[in-house]
């Protein structure tokens, strides 16, 4: 299968096909690829999202603990060690980016909302910095892909990848009814473990692969479990693994008087 060069945006986080990628862009290696994509035409502006193994989004100002009077370690990698790749899962998901804008906010402003608090929290914080206000950006997971190499040359990280087909796998239609019963329950269950009221549900897509990936995003997992059901080498696969998953943890909440620490079900669940 034929590679492609795609620029890099790694994240604490795991983007799947079909789900939406709100950002706030404010670091200079990520301000200066979205300055590239706006240059290109709208239907071309791509970028890949892989997961940080280990690793920052944001790059650190020196070595252990964030230093604000030492200058900051700039470059493509930093905080991603001499060699990037080995700081990644080599499976990512493209991002088509519908809306980049850039932002007017002030410098170092506070995060206007719980949003922009998430955000922050996942390295690409609001107010932009001391030498830019950084960009507002709306993008859209697509296909999947494997990570054969990173370029850390430019003024932003580029990945040679290669695409991962969509394989239903046997079984997948079946699988799916049986994911949409699980994540019902599931669902139900965290909102009895917060004291809330599990808000009007919506109807779950029947076709296995969107089903797979929507259950994959709002699930409340951990990136190496999120990332494992990224990889999963078919539909069937990814579903299977779900609803093991999903039985699990309805039984572990079940087992739980209250979840004080978590609020699950306040916001829509977040895809990222």
């Amino acid at each position: 299968m034929t590679s492609v060069r795609l620029p890099l945006f790694p994240l604490n986080s795991v983007l799947f096909p079909g789900l939406v990628l709100p950002l706030n862009v404010f670091e200079a290696r990520y301000r200066a690829l979205m300055r590239d994509l706006l240059a290109l035409p709208e239907d071309e502006r791509r970028f890949g999202v892989v997961a940080i193994r280990d690793g920052r989004e944001v790059a650190p100002s020196a070595p252990g603990l964030p230093d604000s009077t030492a200058m900051p370690v700039g470059g493509p990698g930093a905080g991603f060690g001499p060699d990037p790749i080995s700081a990644f899962h080599t499976v990512g998901c493209v991002a088509d980016a519908a809306t980049i804008r850039e932002k007017s906010g002030t410098p170092g402003s506070a995060p206007a909302s719980d949003e922009d608090a998430d955000a922050e929290a996942a390295g690409t914080a609001p107010g932009g910095g001391p030498e830019a206000p950084g960009y507002e950006v709306l993008a859209t997971g697509t296909t999947r892909f494997k990570l054969l190499s990173v370029d850390a040359s430019g003024p932003y990280l580029m990945g040679e990848v290669e695409e991962l087909p969509e394989v239903e796998g046997e079984g997948a239609g079946a699988l799916a009814s049986g994911v949409v019963r699980a994540f019902r329950t599931y669902q139900k269950r965290l909102a009895w473990a917060n004291e809330r009221t599990l808000a009007g549900g919506q109807d779950l897509p029947a076709e296995p692969s969107v089903l797979s990936y929507l259950v994959a995003a709002a699930a409340v997992l951990d990136i190496p479990a999120k990332q494992r059901l990224l990889e999963a080498p078919d539909n069937a696969a990814r579903l299977t693994q779900e609803l093991e998953l999903l039985r699990r943890e309805t039984a572990v909440i079940g087992k739980l008087p209250s979840l004080p620490a978590v609020d699950l079900t306040r916001h829509p669940t977040s895809p990222n």
